[in-house]
């Protein structure tokens, strides 16, 4: 059965204004009684409500996320933060402007992030304040009077850095900030009250906030309702840099070339090239010697030829699985290390052998009596209840687990360190032969003399190993990016992922992910959740650009807005970022909100693609 899921669609409203606008109300309700032959009767109930958010305080609960999150640090230099309101009238609750815009016009939110520098934070303090009678604890801070006039937006841009996103479970409010954070610097972003701040002066057209009689020192003070800090790192340590640089100086899964200057230097090259390592290898006599070793993981897909069947499993010693090859006088003790490393993983968990040494004992009592009724024939005189000799699930799964190599040692993954240099991806494929001993190895607990031995062999495992082929990431962007995706694709262009066999942080800067089938394609990504709003570097020093989306749901030409010079402390001019983006739509000035201008400031996931063409 195939299941289709309608893609989910996305709408950028501009404000969403409450049915009851903050007031003060009065509800009278008057129930007239007529009793007959009685005087008229009449009841009248009286009460009174206030609607209004509390310009104060805002509930934790009602923060739904904020951008970039709490305490990361990460490529967020051309990011405008951003925080999301799970209530989506909350912005438009109150009015910035005092008094508030008729009817008609557009809103203006009272709610207005403010980003400040690692010199710049300034202390919150809880003070108590009076609203209406009621005394309550708010946060406030005191910023200076030159620094708020280059931070804070003006009543024009106040509307365009506040919208509703509408799709999925419930719409949500959004508010945006209008400073790009610096790089290499810690910031912190300040969600402040600005309700009633804006005021028409005498001879002006248009409201401004009231800074009140001070100079540039004096502190003016706001109300915090929220904040949260991060951290931002240096360009050359974002996201897409690390990672395009994983596929400079790319080789295959091996050590270095050298030089080969005998024959034995070229016989030598051959199995270098097919990712073995010399080690160091000591004889069941004592004796000391050097020997060829690869684990499970080769550059690319093994070849069936590559590692052909000269065994068949069970094995009972490891010995079994040494290869000599006399053209160098050396062991080859991939398939024996597997075999017994498989048997050491095994006993040190104690209750896959216990379980498996469990299982085992009733497979045996099993096999002894079906001899034993075989023999007896049709004249047994009893009903013997059967012997569940079924491999149990906790076993299996165990398995199933070790042939995705998890709980294997590193140095058995990656023998030498020159494999794997740092700041590097390295594709690979899985030698399943590799698997298969491994495994074997494991299940061989209990395997002592031949009949034991003939026992496993009557009840194999499966040996249909699917071909394996992944990846491992070397690089600070595994400890720098916790929240990669990384999908492969057998195709080089298109097509539908590949199944995800296992996925795992092998150290702080490791990173293994596995794919059922031949990777011909690796793309690494940041999750969805780091949408977030923003612009791109310009061609020119302290320029910003943005690649525009075509209005309507159709395509169009690639647009651009013109560089623009971003202004002091990295504040934007929205209105002119606004004004631009209109013009260069095609669109009327006037009737771009927040709505469009959010779905244009919108930007997607970093995305990395490496293809085996490429590299």
């Amino acid at each position: 059965m195939t299941t289709t899921t309608e893609p989910q669609r996305v709408a950028f409203v501009d404000h969403l204004v409450p049915t009851l606008p903050g007031d003060e109300y009065t509800v009278t309700v008057t129930q007239t009684v007529l009793p007959p032959d009685e005087p008229v009767q009449q009841f009248t109930a009286v009460r009174r409500f206030t609607v209004a958010a509390d310009p104060h305080t805002l509930a934790p609960e009602l923060v739904r996320a904020v951008f970039p999150p709490e305490g990361s640090l990460g490529d967020h230099s051309t990011a405008l933060p951003h925080i999301a309101l799970s209530r989506p009238t909350l912005p438009w609750e109150h009015s910035a402007t005092d008094p508030p815009p008729g009817e008609g016009v557009t809103p203006v939110p009272w709610l207005a992030l403010l980003l400040f520098a690692s010199d710049e934070q300034p202390a919150p303090q809880v003070v108590t304040v009076t609203d209406n009678g009621n005394e309550e604890r708010a946060t406030v801070i005191d910023v200076p009077r030159a620094l708020l006039e280059r931070l804070l937006p003006s009543a024009a841009e106040l509307p365009l850095l506040a919208h509703v996103r509408r799709g999925g479970d419930a719409d949500t409010a959004f508010v945006i900030g209008n400073r790009l954070p610096p790089a290499g610097s810690t910031s912190t972003v300040h969600l402040v009250s600005l309700a009633g701040r804006y005021r028409t002066a005498a001879g002006d057209s248009e409201p401004a906030f009231d800074f009140g009689s001070g100079g540039p020192d004096a502190p003016v003070r706001l109300v915090s309702l929220a904040s949260w800090r991060f951290a931002c790192v240096d360009a050359d340590r974002s996201f897409a840099p690390l990672v395009r640089r994983l596929s400079r100086g790319w080789s295959p899964f091996r050590l270095p070339e050298a030089a080969t200057d005998s024959a034995a230097d070229t016989l030598a090259e051959t199995f270098l090239a097919r990712g073995y390592v010399p080690v160091r290898h000591t004889l069941r006599g004592g004796g000391r010697t050097v020997a060829w070793y690869r684990g499970p993981f080769a550059s690319g897909p093994v070849a069936a030829d590559e590692t052909p069947a000269l065994w068949s499993a069970p094995v009972r010693t490891a010995d079994r699985l040494l290869r000599y090859h006399p053209g160098l006088g050396m062991f080859d003790v991939s398939l024996a290390s597997a075999w017994q490393l498989g048997r050491l993983l095994a006993l040190q968990s104690k209750d896959f052998s216990t379980t498996l040494y469990e299982w085992k004992r009733r497979r045996d009592q099993a096999h002894k009596r079906a001899g034993t009724l075989s023999a007896a024939g049709a004249d047994h005189p009893l009903e013997i209840a059967g012997i569940d000799d079924a491999l149990p699930s906790g076993a299996a799964d165990w398995l199933t687990g070790l042939a995705e190599l998890r709980g294997v040692p590193f140095s058995y993954l990656v023998p030498d360190e020159r494999l794997l240099p740092v700041e590097t991806i390295r594709f690979l494929g899985v030698d399943q032969q590799w698997v298969r001993c491994l495994v074997d190895g494991a299940y061989s607990l209990g395997r002592v003399g031949t009949v034991d031995a003939e026992l496993d062999a009557s009840h194999a495992l499966p040996r249909a190993l699917p071909t394996v082929t992944g990846a491992l990431i070397r690089s600070d962007v595994v400890s720098g990016y916790p929240d990669l995706e990384i999908a492969g694709f057998a195709e080089s262009f298109g097509g539908e992922p590949l199944p995800v066999l296992r996925r795992e942080t092998l150290s702080r800067n490791i990173l293994l992910c596995l794919f059922t089938g031949t990777v011909r394609r690796l793309e690494v990504r940041r999750r969805a959740e780091s949408l977030h709003f923003g612009l791109e570097p310009g061609g020119g020093e302290g320029t910003v650009t943005k690649n525009l989306r075509p209005p309507g749901d159709g395509d169009g030409p690639e647009l651009f807005v013109p560089d623009l010079t971003v202004g002091e402390g990295r504040v934007v001019d929205v209105r002119g970022l606004a004004d631009v983006m209109a013009t260069t739509l095609g669109v009327d000035a006037d009737a771009f909100g927040s709505g469009a201008f959010a779905r244009q400031m919108i930007e997607t996931a970093d995305r990395v693609t490496f293809r085996h063409a490429d590299v």
